[in-house]
Formats: structure tokens, sequence, C-alpha cells
């Protein structure tokens, strides 16, 4: 298993800052090819609910819901970063924007694995397939 790692965290102006423990450290790094996430390209590390204490600005985040509305996609107003995400396959988890967290760039991971959104988890019979839609590689040149 790997080591838990708590990081801090802000948007880009500054005006939401948070403290997030990332439970498994940096071992789920993913992505999505959902028609929201595909738009927004971010990397996301999973927190568990509770793991996640903002310092200031919740109180301005902005959710935004689509199609079934059990997904929570959560940014700040002002820059328009997408700092979090409740997920649909998970309501227990968060997806949290590496590229928000301290020193962590989504240039840091050589490969990302690509969920498979498009035909969702919740939406396959029986949980069928891997989930997996693809994986995506990063080299530094």
């Amino acid at each position: 298993m790997t080591e838990p790692l708590t990081l801090n965290g802000a948007c880009h102006c500054g005006q939401v800052r948070f403290r997030v423990k990332l439970a498994e450290g940096l071992a789920t790094a993913r992505r999505c090819n959902c028609s929201f996430c595909r738009m927004r390209g971010a990397v996301a590390l999973t927190a568990r609910v509770g793991d996640i204490d903002f310092v200031e600005g919740e109180d301005r985040l902005t959710r935004y819901q689509f199609n079934t509305g059990v997904a929570e996609h959560y940014f700040c107003p002002t820059c328009g970063i997408y700092t979090h995400h409740r997920r649909r396959s998970n309501p227990n988890e968060y997806g949290v924007n590496a590229a928000c967290l301290e020193g962590l760039s989504p240039f840091d991971f050589a490969e990302v694995l690509v969920l498979d959104g498009v035909v969702h988890p919740s939406d396959r019979p029986n949980g069928s397939g891997d989930g997996i839609a693809g994986v995506l590689r990063y080299e530094s040149r």
C-alpha cells in the first residue's frame, strides 16, 4: 500500500485554499474521458470525503452538476480553476486537481490512466469491463 500524503492546495488566484490528505498518495492519478472531463483536462488524485479541510474560500466555490447530477464539480468563480469534485463512481471520494497541489504538476506523472466516463461504470451492466479507456503518457524533452 502507498503511504498517505498531506498537501496544501489552492486555486490560481488563491482565494480558495485547502489542505488535503491523499490516503493512497499519488498512486491514484487518473483522468476521465467523459464530455466534461475531456474538456477540463485535469489529472485527479483521490481523497476521501472528510479529508479536505478548507483554510479559506470554501464559501466562494461554485458547484457544477450535469447528467445524473450525482457528481459535484467545484471551481473558483474568480479564476475559473477546478479544485475538486465529488465522484459519481464513489460519492465517498473526491477527485482533487493535481495542478492545484503545492509542489505538484500533472506533468510529474509519466503515465496516467484514463477511465471510461463515456460509458460510466455505474451505467455498465453488472459492472462489466475494466473501465479503462486508455493511458495518457508524458515524456519530457
